[in-house]
């Protein structure tokens, strides 16, 4: 079959009068709540995002020799790194600028390689796997059966077609005595604000995973010449000029976000390990309920296209894909006796954010002890795998700032609501779990707020002289808030409001994190400028803490 005789997938205008009224309906009948995991509206909302009904295998079969354009224009990635298994990502997109990436309604067989070299002379495994249009034509691919703790190379092939090489690594085995663990953290990447120059640098460095902590997107339209990175020498497509709303509109931003040679080359270099924020469905929305006043059920259809793009075009397992407006994105990753990461979902669970949201004084409606930032079943997971932990070094990749943040060194302070702040019960009753389970050095990785932190955590922050209990290592973004500054203009009000603030730049970059036996190091890596491409990588500052002695220290 020809991709002339193959139709194309038609543009998807919007969600359709049939489907809102379908989930109107679920939801008026079952409440909020049970709408979200109830059977039928799940099955409502999976058809509102083109799942098959019979499984993925119902469409026609191309002969990928009929490819006549690089269909890897997205490049290639890899991710959740298990002792003896990688999860290798690509998608197959001609024109990826176009609503069905220049691909026809068609799947296409996919071939894989996976080496131990960079000239692909030892092979080790190969296979085929199947890129079908209802997953806008991904591929994922769980490789097992390879030795633990080793670097591989690994690319795809389709037609006449070969995918740039990717490089990655397999974790320690279970029990290993591994002595070191390079890491780094990562988030909020605004292409209408600047180029991703942090990641050109980050793929030159040596590092074994990249955690990435959220907003790998945003909602927002993006003009013509790309916001802040000012093209002269293209124009994109009126499409992007609108907020993303429906599954066309989030896979279409995707590629345009992997479109970037610098994001490609990082997701090359290094296995990711990522999770979400807000920007990667709508900004600030908590568990089922939007930011703007529209229907429940109106959101849920939103969200249930922002959760299906975004596995789609992530390095993620089987157990992560959706259903419908639901997604298991929690998970646990072990590297041998040395780190245990416990990767966090701080958005789908959440209570509303208290007090309208924003930055206010903290009262009873924000202190409410039911108040929960991870949902019930995610907390006692955590707090469980605490427990059973063996590890030296217990992290926790998550979203929003985990410390008290107070805004001025006043009485009069205010919280973000947003934050870990504005849940302060949630966060006691993990600081509590961390400390009946024996957690000794305690980690949180964290993004969202566009500047890089060192914190450390108290056993009660409003009591400066109370015990360190771990640290936190705040992320600053890659390009959200253009090129940003050292010193922000509320940096003195911060670090004098929050003696336990041990760090504050308000530049774009990224944190290196290496653990080891006896000490940890957190280097935070900046650039001086986003809006222009090409800016050199510095170390704004490095500190330690030492294993069992929680707190940062200057290295």
């Amino acid at each position: 079959m020809t991709p002339a005789q193959i139709a194309r997938t038609p543009v998807q205008q919007g969600h359709s009068t049939e489907l809102r009224a379908a989930a109107r309906h679920l939801g008026a009948g079952l409440g909020r709540r049970r709408f979200l995991t109830a059977t039928g509206a799940a099955a409502a909302l999976a058809f509102a995002v083109n799942l098959p009904a019979a499984g993925a295998a119902s469409a026609a079969e191309l002969d990928p020799r009929q490819i006549t354009e690089d269909p890897f224009t997205l490049g290639v990635g890899s991710g959740d790194p298990l002792p003896g298994s990688v999860l290798l990502w690509t998608r197959l997109a001609p024109r990826p600028y176009e609503p069905d990436s220049g691909m026809p309604a068609a799947r296409v067989r996919v071939r894989w390689e996976i080496a131990r070299d960079e000239r692909f002379s030892r092979i080790v495994r190969r296979g085929w796997t199947t890129a079908h249009p209802e997953f806008a034509h991904s591929v994922h691919v769980d490789i097992g059966g390879l030795d633990s703790d080793r670097v591989f190379y690994y690319r795809f092939r389709t037609g006449t077609w070969i995918s740039p090489a990717g490089r990655t690594r397999t974790a320690p085995a279970p029990g290993a005595s591994n002595s070191s663990l390079s890491i780094a953290a990562v988030s909020c990447q605004a292409y209408h604000d600047g180029y991703f120059t942090p990641y050109e640098h980050l793929a030159e460095e040596d590092v074994d995973v990249v955690f990435h902590l959220g907003d790998y997107l945003y909602e927002y339209a993006v003009n013509a010449t790309g916001g802040a990175r000012a093209y002269t020498d293209r124009t994109l497509p009126a499409h992007y000029n609108r907020e993303t709303v429906t599954l066309e509109d989030y896979r279409m931003r995707y590629a345009l976000y992997k479109s970037d040679p610098d994001l490609r080359a990082a997701h090359a270099a290094h296995p990711f390990v990522v999770t979400w924020d807000d920007h990667e469905t709508e900004n600030n929305y908590a568990g089922g309920t939007p930011e703007n006043s529209v229907p429940p059920e109106e959101f849920l259809l939103r969200r249930a296209a922002a959760y299906r793009a975004y596995w789609e075009n992530q390095p993620l397992r089987s157990p992560q894909r959706p259903t419908g407006p639901d997604m298991r994105l929690y998970r646990r990753l072990s590297f041998g006796r040395l780190a245990q990461f416990d990767i966090l979902d701080t958005r789908q669970y959440r209570s509303d954010q208290a007090l309208g949201d924003g930055w206010k004084v903290p009262g009873p409606e924000s202190e409410d002890p039911t108040r929960t930032m991870t949902g019930a079943e995610q907390e006692r997971w955590l707090i469980d795998g605490w427990h059973a932990s063996r590890a030296r070094w217990n992290v926790v990749p998550q979203q929003v700032v985990f410390a008290q943040r107070r805004d001025v060194p006043t009485d009069a302070f205010k919280l973000s609501m947003d934050s870990w702040d504005g849940y302060p019960a949630s966060r006691q009753r993990l600081l509590n779990g961390a400390e009946a389970a024996g957690v000794e050095n305690l980690m949180v990785l964290t993004g969202d707020v566009h500047v890089g932190y060192g914190l450390d955590l108290k056993k009660d922050f409003d009591d400066p002289s109370s015990r360190t209990i771990g640290t936190e290592i705040v992320a600053t973004s890659i390009s959200s808030g253009k090129d940003g500054a050292e010193r922000p203009a509320n940096w003195s009000n911060l670090t004098q409001a929050n003696p336990h603030m041990r760090f504050y730049n308000g530049r774009r970059g990224y944190a290196l994190i290496t653990l080891g036996t006896k000490e940890a190091r957190a280097d935070f890596r900046t650039v001086s400028a986003v809006t222009t491409p090409g800016a050199p990588v510095t170390t704004a500052a490095s500190f330690v803490t030492e294993a069992g002695n929680p707190g940062l220290t200057p290295a």
